[in-house]
């Protein structure tokens, strides 16, 4: 019985020293012009390849062609546009970072890394991550679906980066866990619903009955072949369903709407958008609701994209009311719940035996592994 606090005061002796570091991951998007050909350059290297059958040395003077295009629709169309993408970004991370501080004090910190954007390359970041002195981490991408062109490219970066960032017989890294997605939280489903009840509440139950009122619940579109990689439509289909449950009761007139990157000789998820408010018109819709569930941070496509949708609309169908809802972004009920779902995890970290990883294993595994088969 004597032993027993003693081996608690040594845990507690123990976990003191130890700690985790959230890698939180997002896509990042240009803040300023110069910068497109370069992020163009890394998302065609990191996503259309998933998809698309591009050779590789087309990348560099496509990424610049469509810089061009980039800087017209942000910089003429929409009186030089500036994401505000990375900001809320850093809401987030910062929001999620006191949350997980007030559980487990400063042992828990928490970096952002984009995708495509510098100075928060993940390789950028991990190597800021390891000179702290870190040596346990859980990848978080922030990111509603789990897909290669969410999360799959969250962790290839991750790998690339860690393959070049280790050094000696030992890898730095002695604890790693993984968040993949959070599509079928039901905290994160009720509050899809409940924002856009009280959205509807506030704007527009006084003019318009609820058989009235169409919702577009907007997912980010998928192309159907991805090489046989998670396309992210199963689980963003699955999204779409519980939360059409939670409302479809009150709210009859309810349809999915995918955000496509329309490119050509790509089959894409149907119905887009624009022809989901289409056929939610067609059936009595007065209002249109446009709420995206399918991404937790605001960006350009769910404010540039959808601000087109809405103004073609607009002008085939004038007399209909159009509701342009933001992502759930830093809402003090989404960083307690994104807190919430990475608890477990550092706990697995914190009390998990530290392992020893020797990179120079692999290769002579690998061969023997090949060699014995």
């Amino acid at each position: 019985m004597v032993a027993i606090p003693e081996k608690q005061q040594q845990a507690s002796a123990h976990s003191s020293n130890d700690r985790v570091a959230v890698l939180l991951m997002g896509y990042g998007e240009v803040e300023s012009y110069e910068d497109f050909a370069n992020y163009n350059e890394q998302a065609l290297n990191l996503l259309t390849a998933k998809f698309a059958p591009v050779p590789t040395w087309i990348y560099p003077p496509l990424a610049k062609v469509l810089a061009l295009f980039d800087r017209h629709e942000w910089g003429h169309q929409h009186d030089h546009f500036i994401s505000p993408h990375n900001a809320i970004f850093e809401q987030q991370r910062a929001g999620i970072e006191q949350h997980l501080q007030q559980q487990w004090g400063k042992r828990i910190q928490v970096f952002k890394a984009f995708n495509f954007c510098a100075p928060f390359l993940p390789e950028q970041v991990l190597t800021d991550i390891k000179d702290q002195g870190f040596d346990k981490i859980l990848i978080y991408p922030l990111l509603v679906v789990d897909s290669i062109f969410t999360s799959g490219i969250a962790v290839e970066q991750v790998n690339k980066a860690l393959a070049k960032l280790a050094d000696g017989d030992e890898h730095w890294v002695k604890g790693q866990r993984y968040i993949p997605s959070f599509y079928n939280e039901p905290a994160y489903i009720d509050l899809m619903a409940r924002l856009v009840e009280e959205k509807i509440a506030t704007d527009l139950a006084a003019a318009y009955l609820p058989s009235q009122i169409g919702i577009v619940l907007m997912n980010h579109g998928c192309p159907h072949k991805a090489k046989g990689f998670t396309s992210g439509i199963t689980e963003s289909e699955a999204l779409y369903e519980q939360v059409r449950e939670q409302l479809i009761y009150r709210y009859p007139l309810i349809s999915v709407g995918w955000l496509n990157h329309d490119t050509p000789l790509i089959e894409w998820t149907q119905p887009n958008a624009t022809q989901a408010a289409k056929n939610l018109i067609e059936l009595g819709a007065k209002a249109i609701v446009f709420m995206p569930i399918g991404f937790a941070t605001e960006n350009h496509e769910t404010l540039l994209d959808v601000d087109h949708i809405i103004h073609r609309l607009q002008h085939q169908h004038k007399n209909i009311t159009y509701v342009q809802m933001p992502c759930v972004n830093d809402h003090p009920d989404f960083l307690k719940m994104a807190a919430e779902w990475a608890n477990p995890h550092i706990a697995a970290l914190l009390s998990e035996q530290a392992i020893a990883v020797n990179p120079h294993l692999a290769a002579t595994q690998a061969h023997h592994h090949h060699h014995h088969h």
